[in-house]
């Protein structure tokens, strides 16, 4: 197995069968683990069925909606302990991510360790966000980049390549945070272990069908995360 992607799921019923024809279709050694919330809309039943039918197709139940955070890292912990999986991808599933783009990422970490899909990296390549969320999003990453010293245009999005090696040397039992700061969590372990990080420009579509998880808790927790990460590195609690 060389890839394996990651894809928290809660009722995304509407995309899932799309989204896994897509990646199955591509020209590369691929599996696909949907972890999924106990959706009520039949997600994660959607996905066994799938699963029944295809053993590139793999399915991880969760009792309820647990946090963005929570059900990646329950997925890498699942990835490591079942697979000899080279590289290991995590990405939306609705479709905001664009699944033709893997082999893209697949190229570039031949040359790196963590591959991070920028929406910023090239200018901002962003369709559909209304401009408050737009905002959001780039003076978050702006706030990011200034407090931690992380030289990342895109530390907060989810559309990502790792080795599988320096997902083996992350503290995974450590990282709690959901949304926003988990992506900016995970990427600060990886850069202050001095792997090399690449970012990959992607386009980054709004999703067409259901409904976004984004709540001002995440926004919040994303805040007060780069200050909690800066105070941890000062005081050489993360290497």
């Amino acid at each position: 197995m060389e890839a394996l992607v990651v894809i928290p799921t809660y009722n995304e019923r509407d995309n899932i069968d799309r989204l896994l024809r897509e990646l199955l279709a591509l020209p590369v050694d691929l599996h696909v683990l949907i972890v999924d919330d106990n959706s009520p809309d039949g997600t994660g039943a959607l996905a066994d069925e799938w699963s029944g039918r295809e053993p590139r197709v793999h399915v991880l139940h969760r009792p309820g909606k647990q946090g963005l955070g929570g059900a990646y890292i329950a997925g890498f912990k699942w990835v490591l302990a079942n697979t000899d999986a080279r590289f290991i991808f995590e990405m939306d599933a609705d479709f905001s991510h664009d699944p033709r783009v893997l082999p893209q990422f697949l190229e570039r970490i031949r040359n790196a360790d963590l591959v991070v899909g920028s929406r910023y990296v090239k200018g901002v390549t962003v369709v559909n966000w209304p401009l408050s969320r737009l905002f959001l999003s780039v003076t978050a990453n702006s706030y990011t980049r200034v407090v931690t010293g992380m030289p990342l245009h895109d530390a907060t999005g989810g559309f990502k390549c790792f080795r599988r090696e320096v997902m083996e040397a992350l503290p995974l039992d450590r990282i709690r945070s959901d949304g926003y700061s988990f992506q900016i969590e995970m990427n600060f372990h990886v850069w202050k272990r001095r792997y090399r990080i690449v970012e990959m420009p992607i386009i980054f579509t709004d999703r067409l069908v259901g409904q976004s998880k984004m709540s001002r808790r995440i926004v919040w927790e994303a805040a007060f995360m780069v200050w909690k990460l800066r105070l941890a590195s000062i005081l050489k609690k993360i290497p």
